[in-house]
């Protein structure tokens, strides 16, 4: 049988919603924040991130505890595609197709990025159901 991928990361509850669900802090290092001598370079990055995570476990949690969030790495590929690939896709398609039908460098390239405003909306008004799928769960 096939292991899920997971990124994990090490959180503590910060605030618990009426509506069941759980705010929990999580530290994101970068590569120098975790290497041993980051002192040396004066170089780190360890920045505090707050994730939304619905309780739908049942079990019961405290202020200040300490949880593993998960996340499954698949997701983290399918958000990369929905966030970066799919535009550059979509404006390389559009730049390519009216340059060979109007010639215009100009008018192709600002149609290229303007095409990308209607997509980044429907990406903003699915943000609810996006938000359903890409999120983190507590082991």
């Amino acid at each position: 049988m096939e292991q899920i991928e997971q990124i994990e990361h090490k959180g503590i509850i910060k605030e618990i919603t009426s509506d069941n669900r759980l705010l929990v802090s999580i530290l994101a290092t970068s590569g120098c924040a975790s290497c041993s001598v980051k002192g040396a370079c004066n170089v780190s990055d360890i920045e505090e991130k707050i994730v939304e995570i619905r309780n739908f476990s049942g079990n019961i949690y405290k202020l200040g505890q300490r949880v593993d969030v998960f996340y499954k790495q698949s997701l983290g590929f399918r958000a990369l595609f929905l966030g970066y690939v799919l535009p550059f896709i979509i404006m390389m398609s559009v730049l390519i197709i009216s340059m060979s039908i109007t010639g215009s460098e100009g008018f192709s390239g600002l149609l290229s990025i303007l095409v990308l405003a209607p997509y980044y909306l429907i990406l903003y008004l699915s943000r609810k159901k996006i938000k359903e799928t890409f999120s983190f769960s507590i082991k």
